[in-house]
């Protein structure tokens, strides 16, 4: 297979999400043979960047992108008039707006290659009308974990204060990632309220930022630690800017707590990043018997305890009980990096594949 050059689109957003966190990270591994291009409807750009390449890549949905609503199809309509091959990778489907899954569609009837980041999401497209008649070249990719544990860790204010509650004799319980309602990030809130109810003194950290949008997700959110008599006990760090003062967050954090609509799914590289930190992630398990099939990282971690699966329909209770006992038996921590360098291995192969002919 001859080597192939590629052009990854990102946003000009400071703040990345995990999505393009993910695309950032995928035109590192691919080193010397991809270059960024940020969308910025300068056609003579876009066109002299393209010249330069065999394939262009999106990745969607891009947090940056979504006031863009033409630009994505005129970069891929320009790709496709100058016979690059376009690869998409969609992280989501059917959580999307549909608004917006409708700004995609002209993208994926242009892309000359599809690749999802769970099987759920590759079910959810495969229902949907534009999908009829959207190439029929496919593929599942291992989404990696868009951090790993950097050598040296850098304690901010952020990790020190959580670190004063832990002295004062707190459980602290965390979630890593974005905070938006189809998450069910409040779910966490339950789990604390029902541990506080059982006489343990609980703090509360969500490492990362509200998700803005037109409802009033952040006003909500605290209204609702408020009702439960916990808001004084709830952190929310928000965007935090390095790896190294990230882990040193984590590191202050007793158990990771996440409770999906739909449990675990092989898209969570937020619960990637937590399960490589050292401390025990409580879950509920995938709906789909065969959703982290795919996925090396995942299964090694479930293997080895440092996450833990309970029920995929588990209440606030059932994950109460489970940070309890992981909370006394302390994940193990495990070398992340021959597993990270085959998922690696993999996505660049199905990325490579989908610039082929």
């Amino acid at each position: 297979m001859a080597e192939k050059n590629y052009l990854v689109f990102v946003s000009d957003a400071v703040q990345t999400c995990g999505v393009e966190s993910f695309a950032g990270l995928l035109a590192d591994r691919l080193g010397a043979r991809a270059r960024r291009h940020r969308l910025d409807f300068n056609l003579l750009s876009l066109a002299k960047a393209l010249s330069g390449v065999d394939a262009a890549i999106f990745n969607f949905p891009v947090v940056g992108w979504k006031t863009k609503l033409v630009e994505p199809t005129l970069a891929a309509l320009v790709a496709w008039l100058m016979r690059r091959k376009l690869v998409v990778v969609l992280h989501e489907w059917q959580a999307l707006d549909w608004k917006r899954r409708l700004v995609l569609m002209p993208v994926m009837l242009l892309a000359s290659r599809v690749c999802f980041s769970a099987p759920e999401i590759a079910d959810e497209f495969a229902v949907s009308p534009v999908s009829k008649v959207t190439t029929k070249r496919r593929a599942i990719v291992p989404v990696p974990p868009n951090l790993v544990p950097p050598a040296t860790l850098q304690p901010g204010s952020r990790s020190r204060a959580l670190e004063a509650q832990k002295q004062a004799g707190r459980l602290i319980i965390g979630q890593f990632g974005s905070i938006y309602p189809k998450k069910q990030s409040t779910e966490v809130l339950a789990i604390a309220a029902d541990l506080l109810a059982r006489g343990h003194d609980v703090g509360i950290v969500f490492v990362g930022s509200f998700i803005k949008g037109m409802d009033n997700i952040e006003r909500d959110f605290f209204e609702l630690a408020s009702r439960l008599g916990i808001r004084e006990r709830v952190t929310v760090t928000g965007y935090v800017a390095t790896d190294a003062e990230l882990f040193a967050i984590f590191e202050q954090v007793d158990v990771f707590c996440y409770l999906f609509p739909e449990g675990l799914t092989a898209r969570r590289g937020s619960v990637l990043a937590a399960g490589l930190s050292g401390r025990p992630v409580i879950v509920n398990a995938p709906r789909r018997g065969a959703a982290l099939a795919h996925h090396g990282l995942f299964r090694r971690l479930i293997e080895h305890k440092a996450i833990h699966l309970v029920a995929t329909d588990a209440d606030a209770q059932a994950m109460a009980d489970a940070v309890l006992e992981a909370w006394h038996a302390p994940a193990p921590r495990i070398e992340a990096g021959p597993e990270l360098q085959r998922l690696w291995s993999e996505i660049v192969a199905v990325v490579e594949d989908g610039a082929q002919p």
